[in-house]
Formats: C-alpha cells, structure tokens, sequence
C-alpha cells in the first residue's frame, strides 16, 4: 500500500513532467520564430532542467515509498523551489527579456544542488 505523502511527492512529480513536455512543446513550436536562437537556448535549459527535477521528485517519491524513515522534505521542496525559481525564471527571461528574471535562475541552481546533497545526506545517514 502506498503512503500519502508518498501518494502527493509522486503526483507532484507527474503533473510537473507533463508541464515539462508542455513547455518543450511550446519553446520548439511557438517561440522558434519569435525568440533569438540564444534565447531558445535558454529556454531549453529550463526546459531540461525542470525534466531532471521533476524526475527527481518522482525519484524522491519512490525512495519515500520504500523506505519511509528517510526524511526527504526538504530535498522535496528544495527541488520545488529550483524548478520555480530555475526554469521558470528562464522561461519568463525568455518572453519577457527582463534581465531580472535571469538574476534570479542561480538561485534555483543552488536550492537544486542542495536538494541533491540534501537527499544523499539523508540516504547515507538511514540506518535499518
């Protein structure tokens, strides 16, 4: 039987990969002719990244469900927060050209790795 925070991370997780194709979708064939070819960079940079991520709450969800001592939270919501504060903020540097949008993205970098040390942290500290 699966646990209900487990239930949400792993829901999370999949509502946010379909947005990430979504926005693939959108930056391929919507902004090909509206954007610079540097500018579709980076919108697929935050595309990539959000994938990874919410591939990584997905993961966090499984490891959650099988071992549910681990604490992983933190790396849930620190993931969260990268991907609004990375790829989010990429995409809105990209339509908008707000050079404040593209400030913000190395604090979603950092709330990523974080998240990734965070979850090792945990891992590597669970006893049976």
């Amino acid at each position: 039987m699966m646990n209900s925070q487990s239930r949400k991370i792993l829901v999370t997780g999949f509502c946010l990969l379909g947005l990430a194709v979504l926005l693939g979708a959108f930056g391929a064939h919507g902004l090909k002719n509206l954007v610079t070819p540097e500018k579709l960079v980076t919108f697929e940079t935050g595309v990539r990244y959000h994938f990874y991520h919410a591939l990584g709450i997905v993961l966090i969800g499984l490891v959650h469900q099988l071992f549910p001592l681990i604490k992983i939270k933190i790396s849930f919501i620190l993931f969260l927060i990268g991907i609004v504060l990375f790829s989010f903020n990429c995409y809105l540097y990209v339509i908008t050209g707000l050079k404040i949008f593209a400030l913000i993205v190395p604090i979603g970098g950092t709330a990523f790795l974080i998240g990734w040390f965070q979850l090792a942290w945990q891992v590597h500290r669970f006893r049976n």
